[in-house]
């Protein structure tokens, strides 16, 4: 078993990631040891560094919730997985045993972590926060289905499951809104109005055969919708996670029935303002947690979907930084510079 791994540390919030190489623990009942290979980087992630999500009693610890590698060593009563196994790592939990938070070490201090992190080379990870990788996915394409796909593709398929003819507004073309607009193309969806501030991001959208892609910044949205949908559209999902997009979102669809869908937040100590009238008129709002995945299940499934379809997964992963450089990443994720920015965990 490696002794020790290199790893990215949040020792405050808003403060830059600290690059140690920390000792880890034994393995217990239920954990794996696995060598990752890459890690995603999630607004998640970005929310914790920032503070979105209040105090954070667990400072220093470890960070990152989707990767991909090989299993180095099984902990007690882990049945699932044997050493030399292909495997994707990620939040949402699946068949197996719940293995206990590790705690690793750096010097005197403890280095808190939850049953998954990625931003490092070796994890500790739970046993049942791991899958198998599809055989037809390679390493840097597998880091999606930790998180971003699972949410996106999982809310499309899972919790809409929209028919041909509906018209769609989707928000916000991160990670998770690219996976959610990659299936509705793959399922058949052509009424598809996409919505991002990124210019790169709204053209590879109509690469993909997108019809209407708006710029917030740009386009009057809501003039726009109205007269690409008039009576407003079925179904918005909305991925940017800002309160002023939920707003947005919740505006653009129909009465009678149209529903905003939204799959991130905002930091905690904000709300949104919505009209009670739309309610009962009959629009509908609500959240998605994890696209009501179960990632033993789905992740094969959803997999074979975009694969199949011929959906670009490698331009999702096309923006590689070394764990070094993993603060570099952050801040362009911050600024709505990539997709899904992606950290090559043996670069260096």
């Amino acid at each position: 078993m490696a002794n020790l791994c290199r790893a990215a540390i949040l020792n405050e919030i808003g403060t830059e990631l600290e690059i140690a190489d920390v000792e880890l623990p034994s393995l217990s009942k239920g954990q794996v040891l696995v060598k990752l290979l890459y890690s995603g980087v999630c607004r998640s992630q970005l929310m914790e560094i920032r503070g979105g999500r209040g105090d954070d009693p667990w400072l220093p610890h470890m960070l990152g919730h989707e990767g991909s590698g090989i299993v180095e060593e099984i902990g007690p009563g882990v049945t699932r997985f044997s050493k030399g196994d292909e495997v994707v790592a990620g939040w949402m939990k699946t068949d197996g045993l719940e293995g206990a938070p590790p705690k690793y070490r750096l010097g005197n201090r403890i280095v808190n972590a939850g049953r998954v992190t990625t931003f490092s080379n070796y994890s500790i990870i739970s046993e049942n926060r791991l899958v198998l990788k599809p055989m037809i996915l390679n390493f840097k394409q597998a880091v999606l289905f930790g998180c971003a796909i699972p949410t996106g593709a999982g809310l499309v398929l899972n919790e809409i499951a929209p028919p041909a003819n509906a018209n769609i507004c989707l928000i916000g073309l991160g990670g998770v809104g690219m996976a959610a607009l990659m299936t509705l193309v793959s399922v058949g969806i052509s009424n598809i109005v996409a919505i991002d501030t990124s210019s790169i991001k709204l053209e590879f959208a109509k690469s993909l055969g997108v019809p209407h892609a708006l710029n917030p910044n740009v386009d009057d949205v809501r003039t726009k919708i109205k007269n690409i949908f008039p009576n407003g559209a079925d179904i918005c999902i909305e991925s940017a996670g800002h309160s002023s997009t939920i707003e947005l979102g919740f505006d653009l669809v129909r009465l009678r029935g149209g529903e905003l869908i939204f799959a991130s937040h905002p930091p905690d100590n904000q709300k949104i303002s919505i009209k009670p009238h739309d309610l009962i008129s009959g629009k509908r709002i609500r959240g998605s947690w994890g696209g009501k995945c179960e990632p033993c299940r789905d992740v094969p499934k959803l997999s074979k979907i975009l694969i199949d379809a011929g959906m670009p997964l490698s331009e999702l992963v096309a923006n590689v930084y070394p764990l070094s450089s993993i603060n570099d990443a952050i801040h362009d994720l911050e600024r709505g510079q990539v997709m899904r920015p992606i950290i090559d965990l043996w670069s260096e």
